[in-house]
């Protein structure tokens, strides 16, 4: 009872805020992507499952279920053809037998962007060596705290935002995280309220940059302002379904709800847009895995007006080394795409077993 008041009152403090400020749909939507491969391989389907170094991201709570005194783990993606990079790293450790912590680091960018103002030189020839280069990212620093309470476990995040674009532009943000997940038997249930007081992103542009550009094209002259980021809640459940000799074997589905207006998800009203997804793993001996997942299905409408249905497949294998999982993961980012699959890399080590 009392965690579901917390949840009631975080999304109404969340509703209080909306009006100070500018909340625009998608904001800060790298933060949607998902870390390890092992979570995109099974579709993004983590909430009720997570129990490793990336649990700071998909469920704090879950940090509960680490059995190593260490853990620490990388993750390095490429999306669009090498154009931008999506990496991730975490730690992970127990404070005291029912306490545990742990730390991540997101950046997502696009880096080598050219920067054409000076391309003509004084005399009105182009000039090659004239091209200036920035970057544009986007960097989340997370820190989680859970605590356990038999099969129950509470966690939390606290959330600092970066977002860049080269001299142009910078956002600092704030926001936290609020989860929980419970364990019974063959079952593992979690929720995470994302933003849960809304996130944030205080924008300082450095107009001088840009004036003389954009007001020769006619464009608006960007102004400081203050960007809001709503709840998004994730709910997640999961089963041990095979559990014969060496093999194992496991499912779980998830929910995303979000408020921020209608998106084009399967169920989408205007109180809230619902995104299911659904994943499966089994491993032999814990050494190796076998996994797959779907989500992010959509109605898409074609140039000849009819309607039909896509989806984001996912498929990984894993491998454990002596404590060393290395993860794979093969996605595709719809099936109308030119180049859908991306190639996901994470490893993670723990040492000091529990």
């Amino acid at each position: 009872m009392r965690i579901a008041l917390l949840f009631t009152l975080c999304l109404f403090c969340s509703g209080l805020v909306v009006g100070q400020g500018n909340a625009p749909k998608y904001s800060n939507e790298f933060l949607a992507i998902g870390v390890g491969a092992r979570a995109l391989g099974m579709g993004n389907t983590q909430v009720g499952l997570a129990n490793d170094v990336t649990a700071g991201y998909w469920n704090p709570a879950a940090l509960t279920q680490l059995t190593e005194q260490y853990q620490v783990g990388l993750m390095h993606a490429a999306y669009f053809a090498g154009i931008a990079n999506y990496d991730f790293a975490g730690f992970a450790t127990p404070i005291d037998s029912n306490t545990f912590m742990g730390v991540s680091v997101i950046r997502f960018g696009v880096d080598n962007i050219p920067d054409t103002r000076f391309l003509y030189d004084a005399s009105g020839a182009i000039n090659y060596d004239n091209i200036r280069f920035f970057s544009a990212a986007d960097y989340a620093f997370m820190f989680s705290l859970a605590k356990k309470m038999g099969g129950l476990s509470l966690g939390g995040n606290l959330k600092v935002i970066h977002r860049t674009v080269g001299d142009f532009a910078n956002a600092w943000g704030f926001g936290l995280d609020v989860a929980l997940q419970y364990n019974r038997g063959n079952w593992k249930m979690g929720a995470v309220l994302r933003d849960a007081t809304g996130t944030f992103n205080a924008w300082t542009h450095n107009s001088s940059l840009v004036i003389d550009v954009y007001t020769q094209t006619g464009n608006v002259i960007p102004e400081s302002s203050l960007e809001i980021t709503l709840p998004r809640l994730s709910l997640g459940l999961a089963n041990a379904v095979v559990n014969r000799g060496k093999w194992t074997g496991l499912v779980g589905a998830d929910v995303d709800l979000t408020f921020d207006g209608q998106r084009n998800t399967l169920i989408k009203s205007k109180l809230a847009s619902i995104d299911p997804k659904a994943g499966f793993e089994v491993s032999y001996a814990q050494k190796a895995f076998l996994r797959g997942g779907v989500s992010q299905l959509q109605q898409v409408k074609d140039f000849d007006g009819s309607k039909s249905w896509t989806y984001l497949p996912s498929f990984g294998i894993g491998l454990n080394l002596q404590g060393v999982q290395i993860d794979y993961a093969l996605t595709d980012i719809g099936n109308r795409a030119q180049s859908p699959y991306s190639h996901i890399f994470s490893l993670r080590y723990g040492w000091n077993a529990k």
